[in-house]
C-alpha cells in the first residue's frame, strides 16, 4: 500500500507541528493495564513521530507533554510519569543526537522534581548544536500561566523604564511568550477523539489548522502524522481575507 508520505508536498510543509497526545490512560485501560503502561507506550509514539517529522523536514515540533493541572492526578500515577519522564530523556538522549533533534522545554520548569529539571537540563545542553529540527517538551506549562506570566514580565519592564506601555503590541507581547524563538505552529494535532485545545498555545493557534484524529496516542505512528499533513496541505488557510483575495 502506497504510504501517505509519497503524497506530501515537500514545498508546502507546516513549519511548526504541535501536538496534544491524549489517550494514553484510555488506551491502557483498553488493553487491560494499568494507566502507566499507556504511557510507557506513548513514549514509543514520540520517538517515532520526532524520527518521521525531523526526516519529512518539519523545522519546529511541540509537545503536550505534561499540563500544570496534571499535577492533580493520583500521586502514583504523577510519581510513575515524571519517572518514565527522567528514564526516558537518559535513554532518548543517542536518538536525538543520531537524527540532528535539538530538544527545548517550556512551562513551570522549576516546579519539576529536582532530578527531572537536572536531567533534562542536561539533555538540553548535549543537544543544543542539533538543528535539524528543535522539539519541544511543554512540560508543566498551561498556556493561561504563561499569559499571565508574560503581563507580568511586562509590568515590571515598565516599571524598571525598559517598556513604554504605548509599545505593547502583538509582536512585542510575543516576545515575553516562552514560544518566541519559535514560529507559531500552523498545524495543531490532537489524539483520542477528544475536540478541546485544554490550555495549550491559546495565544500561538490563533490560525493554526487544527486536526482532530480518533487514535489513542500509543497507536499515533508515522503513517498518521502523514496523514495529518496531507488533510492540512489540502486546506485553505486564509488569515481573515476572502478565497479570491489570495489568489489575485
Amino acid at each position: 500500500m502506497k504510504s501517505c508520505k509519497d503524497k506530501i508536498d515537500i514545498k508546502k510543509l507546516p513549519e511548526h507541528i504541535a501536538i496534544i497526545m491524549d489517550g494514553n490512560g484510555r488506551w491502557a485501560l483498553k488493553h487491560g493495564l494499568d494507566r502507566v503502561n499507556g504511557h510507557h507506550e506513548g513514549v514509543d509514539s514520540v520517538r517515532e513521530v520526532a524520527e518521521a517529522a525531523a526526516e519529512i523536514g518539519i523545522k519546529y515540533l511541540t509537545l503536550y507533554t505534561f499540563s500544570t493541572e496534571n499535577w492533580n492526578r493520583p500521586k502514583d500515577e504523577v510519581d510513575a510519569l515524571m519517572s518514565l519522564f527522567v528514564e526516558t530523556i537518559v535513554k532518548e538522549l543517542d536518538t536525538l543526537n543520531k537524527n540532528n533533534i535539538r530538544l527545548n522545554a517550556i512551562g513551570e520548569l522549576e516546579s519539576l522534581p529536582g532530578e527531572n529539571y537536572q536531567k533534562l537540563m542536561e539533555t538540553m545542553d548535549k543537544t543544543s548544536g542539533n538543528d535539524r529540527m528543535v522539539m519541544t517538551l511543554a512540560l508543566s506549562y498551561s498556556s493561561r500561566w504563561e499569559i499571565v506570566n508574560a503581563v507580568k514580565r511586562i509590568g515590571k519592564d515598565i516599571e524598571s523604564g525598559k517598556l513604554v506601555s504605548d509599545d505593547i503590541c502583538e509582536d512585542n507581547f510575543t516576545k515575553y511568550l516562552t514560544t518566541s524563538q519559535m514560529p507559531d505552529p500552523e498545524l495543531l494535532i490532537r489524539t483520542s477523539g477528544e475536540l478541546r485545545i485544554s490550555n495549550y498555545l491559546l495565544w500561538q493557534i490563533a490560525y493554526s489548522e487544527l486536526y482532530f484524529t480518533n487514535v489513542l496516542w500509543p497507536d499515533f505512528r508515522e503513517e498518521d502524522l502523514y496523514k495529518a499533513i496531507l488533510e492540512y496541505q489540502d486546506r485553505e488557510r486564509r488569515f481573515g481575507m476572502t478565497s479570491e483575495q489570495l489568489l489575485s
